[in-house]
Order: C-alpha cells, then sequence, then structure tokens
C-alpha cells in the first residue's frame, strides 16, 4: 500500500536524512527519572531534578562534543529544563545543529501466558504528547520495543505484538510531525551463538517492516535503532569484523533502501566495543544503502559520568571525556576509527541483565 503523506511528509524526510548525516549521531540521554537514579547512585550523587539538570547541561555544553551529534533523545522533564543561566536546552541543542528528539514510549508490561516476554505501552493519548512535544521544539521520537531469545523466544506473538505496536506509534508520530525512531531490540541477554542472534534479528525485523508497511508508514520519514548482531552475554566474544558481518547482512535482508539511516543501540557493550563494531561496519565493502551510525546511551556517557562524580570541580575534565567518546563514535560511522579513545574506563562492560531503560 502507498505510504501515508500527511502535511508534515517533506518535513519528515529532511529531518531523517539530516539525523542520518554521516559523521554524526545521536546521544540518547532519555533515560527516565528511575533509570537515571541508578546511573547517578553509581556514582554517589543523589537523584534530585538538580543533579538531573547539571549531568545534561554537563552534556550538552561540552565544547566541540556537538559537531559529532546530529540529535539528542531527551526525557520528557529534559525537554523543558534549561541551562543554569536560563536558556531552554532545546535552544541550545538548535543553535548547535542538533534536533532534539523524545522519548514517547511508557516502559514494558508481560504479554500473559508468556515466559516473561514483553509489549511497550504508552498509546494513551500518544497523538495528543506527541503534538505538545512538536510545540516545545522536538522533531523526532523514540519507542524501545524489547525481545528476548530463549528456547522458544522469541515467540511469534511476541515479534506481532511489537511489530504492531512500533508501526501504529510510528504513523502516530508522524501524524503529528515527529520523524520515529524504531527501535526492536534484541537482548543480549543469554548463551546463544551469534548465528541464533542473527536468525532472531532478521526475524524481527521482516516483521517490524511489513507492519510498518501495513499502517502505511512513510519510510523516508523514519529511522532504524536495531541491536548489533552479537553472541549472547554468557558466549565468548568475536572480533568486530565478525559482529560487523552478521549485523550488515541481517540489515541488508530486512532494511528496506528508502529507511535513510540505522542508528544503532549499544545494548550494554563497553562504550570502546560498541565504537569498535561500528567501525567494522562502515569498513564493510558492500552495500549499504543507508548511513550506519549510532544512537548510543550508555556507551557515550559512562566514562564521562565517572570523571564527574557529581563535582563541579571535574566538569571541564568530564566535557573532554565526552567528547573523546563523540569524536570516537564520529570517526566509527565513517569507518575511520583507529581505537583507544578514553582508556580503561571506556572498556569496562555496560551489560545489565534484562535491561529496563
Amino acid at each position: 500500500m502507498s505510504a501515508f503523506v500527511g502535511k508534515y511528509a517533506d518535513e519528515l524526510i529532511k529531518t531523517a536524512k539530516y539525523i542520518a548525516t554521516p559523521g554524526k549521531g545521536i546521544l540518547a540521554a532519555d533515560e527516565s527519572t528511575g533509570t537515571i537514579g541508578k546511573r547517578l547512585s553509581s556514582i554517589n550523587v543523589e537523584n534530585t531534578e538538580p543533579n538531573r539538570q547539571a549531568l545534561r547541561e554537563l552534556l550538552f555544553t561540552a565544547p566541540g562534543a556537538l559537531t559529532s551529534l546530529s540529535g539528542v533523545i531527551l526525557f520528557e522533564e529534559t525537554l523543558y529544563q534549561k541551562t543554569v543561566s536560563g536558556k531552554p536546552f532545546v535552544e541550545v541543542l538548535n543553535e548547535a545543529g542538533v534536533i532534539p528528539g523524545i522519548k514517547v514510549d511508557k516502559g514494558t508490561v508481560e504479554l500473559a501466558g508468556t515466559n516473561g516476554e514483553t509489549t511497550t505501552q504508552g498509546f494513551d493519548s500518544l497523538g495528543a504528547r506527541c503534538a505538545q512535544y512538536y510545540k516545545a521544539g522536538a522533531r523526532f521520537a523514540k519507542w524501545r520495543a524489547v525481545l528476548k531469545i530463549g528456547v522458544v523466544e522469541p515467540t511469534e506473538l511476541a515479534i506481532q505484538q511489537n511489530a504492531q505496536g512500533l508501526a501504529r506509534y510510528a504513523i502516530i508520530c508522524q501524524e503529528n510531525g515527529l520523524v520515529p525512531i524504531v527501535e526492536p531490540e534484541v537482548l543480549t541477554d543469554g548463551n546463544h551463538g551469534i548465528e541464533k542472534c542473527a536468525d532472531v534479528t532478521e526475524r524481527v525485523l521482516a516483521a517490524v517492516y511489513k507492519a510498518l508497511n501495513d499502517h502505511h508508514v512513510l519510510l523516508e520519514g523514519t529511522l532504524l535503532k536495531p541491536n548489533m548482531v552479537t553472541p549472547g552475554s554468557d558466549s565468548p566474544k568475536v572480533t568486530p569484523e565478525v559482529i560487523a558481518e552478521y549485523t550488515v547482512t541481517a540489515l541488508r535482508r530486512t532494511v528496506p533502501a528508502a529507511v535513510p539511516g540505522i542508528v544503532f543501540l549499544s545494548g550494554g557493550q563497553s562504550e570502546e566495543e560498541a565504537t569498535l563494531n561500528l567501525n567494522a561496519m562502515n569498513k564493510l565493502e558492500v552495500l549499504k544503502p543507508w548511513t550506519l551510525t549510532f544512537s548510543f546511551g550508555r556507551a557515550l556517557q559512562q566514562s564521562t559520568l565517572k570523571t564527574w562524580g557529581g563535582k563541579v570541580d571535574n566538569i571541564g575534565k568530564a566535557q573532554e571525556v565526552f567528547l573523546t567518546r563523540c569524536k570516537a563514535n564520529s570517526d566509527a560511522t565513517l569507518g575511520k576509527y583507529a581505537g583507544g579513545g578514553a582508556g580503561g574506563l571506556a572498556s569496562e562492560s555496560l551489560f545489565v541483565k534484562g535491561y529496563k531503560y
């Protein structure tokens, strides 16, 4: 069926294409209040609104860092926050050529009758919220669907429910001027091999694009945020080159060329692993009709967070660490990352079992 063409069609295409600019990527700073609380508690900082604001201001005002970014995903609270000097974060980002985005899902809920599989909630007043976020300056959105690998998982029920949910969310976003980032995350939890992850990822993506077409979603005005194809968290690691080959193969088989960009999630990999894997994909000499870039949360922020430690005196040093990670990933989108950006902290695993965002 033909794609939906509403009043925002041209703008959606332009926004999606801009976010997918080679050399740039997305900072995912859309952690919910609970999730950011866990990050702050890891550095012994209290989860208060001023502390959450301070962390985000540190990131958004880091000298030179925003030139490596084309978008930042915000949590609702952050969309309306300002710098200490009173400038709205949305203005700070826009002036730096970075498009503000917004997380619109309300987390996952268990699918009854399954072994802990989930679907994502957040459809209540989604259209009205999207319209409100557009008015506040957001131009793209994110919705995370989560699938797990098990003996019989993901079940067809979980795949279909999540594919339909992502498609419904995507068309509602487009009706209200927001480019939807479609995020079907296959969790790394488990002891499966990379072949199993590839098989599941292909099946999930095939179902997602069938659903997007059924819902008349304008693919040129969307972005995909998938997992990289890797072995399970309890399996032996493989090289970035192997991950690149399996991941790009899965995407070439399932993602239409109409999609302008694929923005990977880091999925608990260390900062350095995520960057090296992205770099290896961009070095692969096969036809890739879409930009391959990043939409990293933990893999852009973790060493910055630890360097900051909640102390004003450490802001400059933390911003330098953030700049290093942004530049490293910018280089990786061009296949030009030489490795070794940010030392020991960047190599720490960020894996969390059954990760909730």
